[in-house]
């Protein structure tokens, strides 16, 4: 399992301030000094963190390297203001890998999984253009086999599997439900594998629920971000990124 940091969080408490203090470049070269497999940003057309900007700037850091750089965001999302549009910065930032995520403005986070019969027409075009510039997609999904199903149909070249609910169950100690949910999770993984397509993981997984995803079959990458910043407040950036690390590596 390779880990992929997401560092929106630093952008947002830079944005808060309204200057380059933390420096989103900074943390950029630190996780790379640090040894992660790769970083990822989630630009909103709001930037309230990451900016258009920031993305380009932080794909070619990525780029120079040799690390992975994963780009999310709504396929859909046009220019506004600053923000360029997702398709323009796709062409711009050239990432490693594009994860489409069914986000919108009114949202904090992302919230659920990619819903099979939305714009599955437009979706599809989307994926066949990158196509053309060998960039791995991504699906952001529920833990759904209808969802596998529904993006090996459209020709994606992975999922990333929704874990919001996984974590809030353990985090509840609702364990009937997080033991169906780990088993829907399996599920998933069991049938991406069968249809060749790889498989990622992400939301609101922390060192906590990390082994329990383990447990649920191989994944090929956590992306991971708030707990991320979240520990390193307890246990520094550094000792944070290196915790997650030795987290993830266990799978191996």
């Amino acid at each position: 399992m390779k880990l992929s940091v997401n560092l929106n969080k630093i952008a947002l408490i830079r944005n808060s301030r309204g200057n380059d203090n933390p420096s989103l470049i900074d943390y950029v070269k630190k996780c790379i000094e640090l040894g992660v497999d790769g970083l990822t940003l989630h630009p909103r057309p709001d930037h309230r963190h990451a900016t258009s900007e920031d993305v380009i700037n932080v794909s070619k850091i990525c780029t120079d390297n040799d690390i992975e750089f994963n780009l999310e965001g709504n396929p859909f999302s046009l220019p506004h203001g600053d923000f360029i549009g997702f398709q323009e910065l796709c062409a711009k930032a050239k990432p490693d890998q594009v994860t489409l995520v069914p986000d919108d403005l009114q949202q904090i986070t992302s919230d659920h999984g990619w819903q099979p019969g939305f714009s599955d027409n437009e979706l599809k075009d989307f994926v066949d253009s990158l196509k053309d510039s060998s960039v791995r997609t991504s699906l952001f999904i529920d833990a759904d086999t209808a969802a596998v199903e529904y993006a090996e149909r459209i020709g994606f070249d992975r999922i990333e599997i929704y874990t919001g609910p996984f974590a809030k169950y353990l985090e509840d100690k609702d364990l009937v439900n997080f033991k169906l949910c780990k088993s829907k999770i399996a599920e998933c993984i069991n049938l991406a594998n069968k249809s060749m397509l790889g498989i990622n993981a992400g939301h609101d997984l922390n060192l906590d629920n990390l082994p329990h995803l383990i447990e649920c079959g191989s994944v090929d990458e956590v992306s991971i971000g708030h707990a991320i910043i979240t520990d390193a407040l307890k246990f520094g950036f550094e000792d944070t990124i290196m915790k997650y690390i030795k987290a993830v590596r266990k799978s191996h």
